[in-house]
């Protein structure tokens, strides 16, 4: 059986738990916390990232947008990817600007986690931009439809479920809900799938400094 080392709270790592779950694709989960010392990601991953799927042989399969790949094709059904070229490419975008949305932020975490006299201001302005603005394109791509496009779940919802998700837990002072009534609306039918009611993001503490 294949492992996901994953956690709690990390949007990367809950995309590819959904699309394992869509795909009805068994696993192990491990859960760890990547910043602590005693993360076993060096073991799996050169770039000490996760998610990271360790499969039956011991190989493994690292950086979310590329386990989703992975997974599109060695499992493609159901197919959770247009076959379509345009499909596809429409798709993919969602996808990166649903990763640059938790890049920005998790940038902003970070820096908000140092010490009040060394954080950037304009660094966590110019973040902050971007996470409104990728906010603000994926509410006008989204529209009043049920899906991100093609009129069926695909993993263009994947990535924005869990953008929005992460943002409940680790940022929910930023009211998206409030700017973009159409992403709420969007939001809780996903919230609905059981993929994403058996994946809800929570905390984690981090013990040891990284900043």
């Amino acid at each position: 059986m294949m492992r996901l080392i994953s956690a709690t709270p990390s949007p990367y790592a809950r995309k590819v738990r959904i699309a394992l779950a869509e795909k009805a694709i068994p696993f192990e989960l491990l859960t760890e916390v990547p910043w602590n010392s005693d993360t076993s990601l060096p073991q799996y991953n050169p770039l000490e990232k996760l998610p990271v799927l360790i499969l039956e042989d011991g190989s493994t399969v690292y950086e979310s947008s590329y386990i989703l790949e992975w997974l599109e094709r060695k499992y493609p059904t159901p197919a959770l990817m247009p076959r379509d070229d345009d499909g596809w490419l429409a798709a993919r975008k969602c996808l990166v600007l649903a990763d640059g949305i938790c890049d920005a932020f998790v940038l902003v975490f970070f820096e908000r986690r140092r010490p009040e006299a060394h954080q950037s201001a304009p660094w966590v302005a110019r973040q902050m931009r971007k996470i409104d603005g990728g906010l603000a394109e994926m509410a006008r791509l989204v529209g009043d439809r049920e899906h991100a496009f093609a009129n069926r779940f695909t993993l263009a919802d994947v990535g924005f479920g869990a953008v929005l998700g992460y943002f409940d837990v680790r940022f929910p002072e930023l009211d998206w809900r409030g700017r973009h009534p159409n992403l709420e609306r969007y939001f809780d039918a996903l919230s609905q799938r059981q993929s994403f009611r058996d994946t809800v993001p929570y905390p984690q503490t981090i013990r040891d400094g990284v900043v």
